[in-house]
């Protein structure tokens, strides 16, 4: 399977997670870029904005994704 093929709409990739880790990605490269420069000495400044949007960004993916775990269609 080829990078394109995510972007099919019949994929076995649920787009949402994957949007969602890498937005939690972002968010742990920061936090563990603010430990290694306050053990430094230093002050790591991050803006408020972009930090909280990071964080909409992990709950709304993760959460739209289980709610249409929850609320999907069920076959049987």
């Amino acid at each position: 399977m080829s990078f394109k093929d995510i972007f099919k709409d019949d994929n076995d990739f649920n787009e949402k997670s994957i949007v969602g880790f890498g937005a939690f990605a972002v968010m742990a490269l920061f936090a563990s870029a603010d430990v290694v420069t306050g053990i430094l000495g230093q002050d790591l400044v991050i803006s408020d904005t972009i930090f909280n949007s990071f964080v909409i960004i992990v709950l709304g993916s993760f959460g739209i994704a289980e709610a249409g775990k929850v609320l999907g269609s069920k076959k049987d």
